[in-house]
Order: structure tokens, then C-alpha cells, then sequence
């Protein structure tokens, strides 16, 4: 029987033995040209998105593109702004302006912005700076050819503060000499140094704040004294408390000084304004031992702080070296009145003029310095305020 081999085929259905094949033989891996065209992948992949997502894609990056022009414009607009107000309050620093509401376009088209926040650092009122001014501003009509060309503004109602920094009046008023601070909700404190007649004296005040009409601040200056070392205090006036006294250490050394005080009590103005009856003044002249005695009451150094020395060493100027102070210091206090000391301690101020009508409201002492409150109503700025006045 004849052996059959693996790789032996079908005579018969190759007769002549060329190892053909018929096509229901031929193999599904059967050779074939390689396709050298590349397929594009990636168009292939997009067509099989689903059409809906498409459209979102492309509302996405509408969109965003429409946000993006949206804060350009804020960003221009808030730039325009902020050029118009440095100019119309003529300030140094330029403000910061914050402009919201989204979208702003649309409230660009209908020539109305519902809220803009300003800051504007550094304003000058009179004597003093004005650390910072804050306000919220609603219902600002806008001028121009929009969106292109923002002319001018009209604020319909202005809500905000303004602080007087203690840091600024400590440098501006007080030449680094004096500062200030807080004293309850309504009252300042001013302590620190003056130079007088080449010696330099202590300072203390304080101050009452107050509207003054609806633009401005006043200050009401008490309380002054010079402290000339320890020895005695100048109080600016002629009231009843004021003038030239002794401390309570200048008087108990004094007091301890018997010839000292045997000078002034022979002076009649002191001797009658001492409160001591003039029996025992008599006495304590002609008799040492009643000298000490009526010195080594504890009442005598209360008595002598009460009396004013101001007029009496006018007349006798030698008294001022007894108790240690100099006759020329004395001459530079009492040229230096009141009103003087009270005008180089203060505070007032009035706002700077703006357009439309601003005023001041509630006036409180915080610990950086005063906060006054602000309103205001038709504010118009740029082009809009040339067609209107100062503000009052």
C-alpha cells in the first residue's frame, strides 16, 4: 500500500501537477500587496464624535472667546476710568477703579454700569493727606461713542470713607516731633517734643473732632501744656488753670530750699496769691524758725503749685533762676499764644473740591487714624462734568 506524505496533494485536483490550488483552497492569510496609503486617523476619529458634542465643543470655545473680549473691554474701561477721575480730582497717584457686573459688554451697549468700586490713595486736603479715600459708586450713566470711546460718567449715588492716617499727620503736622493717637471714639491725643528758645519742652494736647459743614473736619484743641523738664508747666491762656506753674516735684524741692522761699514770699504778689494768711508770711520773714515750720506743712507745696508765675516774673525775672528756669524761655512762651500752639496741633481739614455734590457724614476715631463717611449723588466726571460746577 503506498504511504502517504504530509505535503502531498490531490492529483486530481492538480492534474498536471503544478501545485494550484482552486479558489475554495485558497487561505483567508493568503499574501498580498502591502497598502502603502496612510490613513488619516484623526479625521476618521472626529467624524465618529457624536454631532452634539461637536456643537458643545464649539459653543465652549465661543464662549470663552466672548469672556476673553468681555474682560479686555473691563480692562480698557477701567483704564479710561481711572485716567478721568486722576484727572478731575487733579490728583499725584493714579486710583485704582473696579468695575463689576459680567457680562460688561452688554451694560456697555445700554450706557449703564450697576456698581464700580474706586481707591484713590494720597489725596491732599489742605495741611494734612488724605491716607486713602474708598468708595462704591451705583447707577453710572456713561457718555462716549460706545464701546470704543468712554468720554465721561455721571455717578447717580457715591457711598464711602476717608482716613486721616495718624502715620501722615505724625509726619505732616507734627514734623516727626509730635505724634498722635486715638482717644476714644471722638478725641485724639498729641504728645512729643517743641523746640523753644533752644530748649526743648515736652507737649501734650488733645483734640475734640468735628464735621465742620458738610466738606470738612475742625478740631477742637484742650488740654495744652509745656512740660519745662520737671520742674514746671506752661499752659497757653488766660484762664484760670492756665500760665506758668510749678509741678508737685518742682514745689517739694523748692520747698526744701529755705532762702529760696524766703525770696518769693517776700514778693507781695506771691505772698497774697499763695493763700497763706499774711500774719504767718509776716513771721516766717523775720523768724527762721517759723519759716521752716509754715515750709514743713504738708499743704504748703499743694499751695505752691497753685500760684501763677507768669505775671510776677515779668516784673521780677530774677525769680525764674530760683526755681531753675530760664528768663529767656519764659518771654518765647508767652509770645507763643494759644491759637498758635492750637493751630500747629491741628487736625481740620476740608475735602478737595470734586463735581457734583459731595459731603461729609459720620466722623469716627479709629486706631490708624479718623474715618470720616462719605455721600454723594450726580458725580459727573470727564466730559459730563464740563457742563457742571464745583461742588460746594
Amino acid at each position: 500500500m503506498r504511504r502517504a506524505y504530509l505535503n502531498e496533494r490531490d492529483h486530481s485536483d492538480d492534474p498536471l501537477g503544478l501545485g494550484l490550488r482552486s479558489d475554495d483552497e485558497v487561505d483567508e492569510d493568503t499574501w498580498s500587496p502591502p497598502n502603502h496609503r496612510k490613513v488619516k486617523r484623526g479625521i476618521s476619529r472626529f467624524a465618529a464624535v457624536p454631532r452634539t458634542l461637536k456643537l458643545l465643543v464649539a459653543l465652549t470655545a465661543c464662549a470663552g472667546t466672548l469672556a476673553l473680549a468681555d474682560r479686555f473691554a473691563v480692562l480698557y474701561a477701567q483704564n479710561k476710568a481711572e485716567e478721568q477721575v486722576k484727572t478731575a480730582l487733579h490728583l499725584h497717584a493714579r486710583p485704582e477703579v473696579d468695575i463689576h457686573g459680567f457680562p460688561f459688554l452688554t451694560q456697555v451697549f445700554d450706557k449703564r454700569l450697576d456698581q464700580v468700586d474706586v481707591v484713590i490713595p494720597d489725596v491732599a486736603a489742605d495741611r494734612v493727606s488724605l491716607a486713602k479715600v474708598e468708595a462704591t459708586a451705583r447707577d453710572i450713566r456713561l457718555d462716549g461713542d460706545l464701546p470704543t470711546a468712554i468720554k465721561g460718567a455721571t455717578i447717580g449715588s457715591m457711598h464711602g470713607s476717608v482716613l486721616l492716617a495718624f502715620d501722615d499727620m505724625n509726619r505732616e503736622l507734627g514734623a516727626s516731633q509730635v505724634k498722635f493717637s486715638g482717644m476714644g471714639s471722638n478725641g485724639v491725643r498729641a504728645v512729643g517734643e517743641l523746640p523753644i528758645a533752644g530748649h526743648t519742652l515736652r507737649v501734650r494736647a488733645e483734640a475734640r473732632i468735628q464735621r465742620n459743614g458738610e466738606r470738612g473736619i475742625s478740631t477742637d484743641i484742650g488740654q495744652m501744656r509745656l512740660d519745662i523738664g520737671d520742674v514746671a508747666v506752661y499752659r497757653p491762656g488766660t484762664g484760670k488753670e492756665e500760665g506758668l506753674r510749678l509741678t508737685q516735684k518742682g514745689a517739694a524741692e523748692l520747698s526744701r530750699q529755705a532762702a529760696k522761699v524766703k525770696s518769693m514770699l517776700s514778693i507781695p504778689a506771691i505772698a497774697e496769691r499763695i493763700g497763706i494768711p499774711k500774719e504767718y508770711i509776716d513771721d516766717a520773714l523775720r523768724s527762721d524758725d517759723k519759716l521752716h515750720e509754715l515750709i514743713g506743712s504738708p499743704r504748703f507745696v499743694h499751695q505752691l503749685m497753685q500760684v501763677n508765675l507768669v505775671d510776677v516774673v515779668m516784673e521780677h525775672p530774677w525769680l525764674l533762676q530760683k526755681v531753675g528756669l530760664d528768663a529767656k524761655m519764659l518771654g518765647a512762651l508767652t509770645d507763643l499764644t494759644k491759637p498758635q500752639l492750637a493751630d500747629r496741633l491741628s487736625l481740620s481739614f476740608q475735602l478737595p473740591k470734586t463735581p457734583g455734590d459731595v459731603r461729609l457724614r459720620n466722623i469716627t476715631v479709629e486706631s490708624d487714624g479718623i474715618r470720616v463717611d462719605l455721600t454723594g449723588a450726580n458725580l459727573p466726571f470727564g466730559d459730563a462734568a464740563k457742563g457742571g460746577g464745583k461742588g460746594k
